[in-house]
C-alpha cells in the first residue's frame, strides 16, 4: 500500500508536469512571435515531453491502483522581456522540477516504497539531462546570440529537433 503523502506528491506532480507543458508552450509562443521558429520548435517539443511526463505519473498511479486527482493547471506567470529571459526561466523551472522529484523520492525512500523509487529513477536521470540542456542553451545564446548570424545558426540547430517519446516501461 502506498503512503498517503507519496500518493499526494505523485498526484501533485501530474499537475506540475502539465504546468511545465503550459509554460513551455508559452515560451514557444514567445519565440514564434519573435520570428525564431527554431526556438519555438525546441520549446514546443519540451512541452510535449512534459505532457508525456504527466501521463507517466498518471499511468504509474493507476498501475498501482491509486486514485488520480486532476487539479486545475495554473496559467504561466513568468515575465519575459528578452530571449535570454526565456532561457533562464527554463533553467530555473527545471531546477524547481528536480527539487520536486527529489522530494517525492525522499518521501518514498523514508517509507521504503521501492516501486515508486524505481519509477522515479528514470525521472532523476531525466532531470539531470533537462538541466544540462537548459544550461547548454544559455551558454550557446551567450556565445552566439548577440550576433545575428550566430543567432540564425542556433535557431536552425533548434529547428532540427524532433520529438522522441520517453521509453520508460511501466
Amino acid at each position: 500500500m502506498m503512503n498517503e503523502k507519496v500518493r499526494a506528491l505523485l498526484n501533485d506532480q501530474i499537475n506540475k508536469e502539465f504546468y511545465s507543458a503550459y509554460l513551455y508552450l508559452d515560451f514557444s509562443n514567445y519565440f514564434s512571435q519573435a520570428g525564431l521558429d527554431g526556438f519555438a520548435n525546441w520549446y514546443k517539443i519540451q512541452a510535449e515531453e512534459e505532457r508525456d511526463h504527466a501521463l507517466l505519473f498518471y499511468q504509474f498511479l493507476q498501475n498501482e491502483n491509486q486514485p488520480v486527482t486532476l487539479e486545475a493547471i495554473a496559467k504561466p506567470d513568468k515575465i519575459i522581456n528578452t530571449n535570454m529571459d526565456v532561457l533562464r526561466a527554463g533553467l530555473e523551472h527545471e531546477e524547481y522540477v528536480t527539487s520536486l522529484i527529489n522530494a517525492i523520492y525522499d518521501e518514498a525512500h523514508k517509507d521504503k516504497d521501492y516501486r515508486t523509487m524505481q519509477f522515479l529513477d528514470w525521472f532523476v536521470k531525466e532531470q539531470g539531462e533537462e538541466e544540462t540542456n537548459a544550461n547548454d542553451l544559455i551558454s550557446k545564446m551567450e556565445l552566439f546570440g548577440s550576433d545575428p548570424r550566430g543567432l540564425y545558426l542556433l535557431n536552425q540547430e533548434l529547428a532540427a529537433r524532433v520529438y522522441s517519446a520517453p521509453s520508460l516501461v511501466l
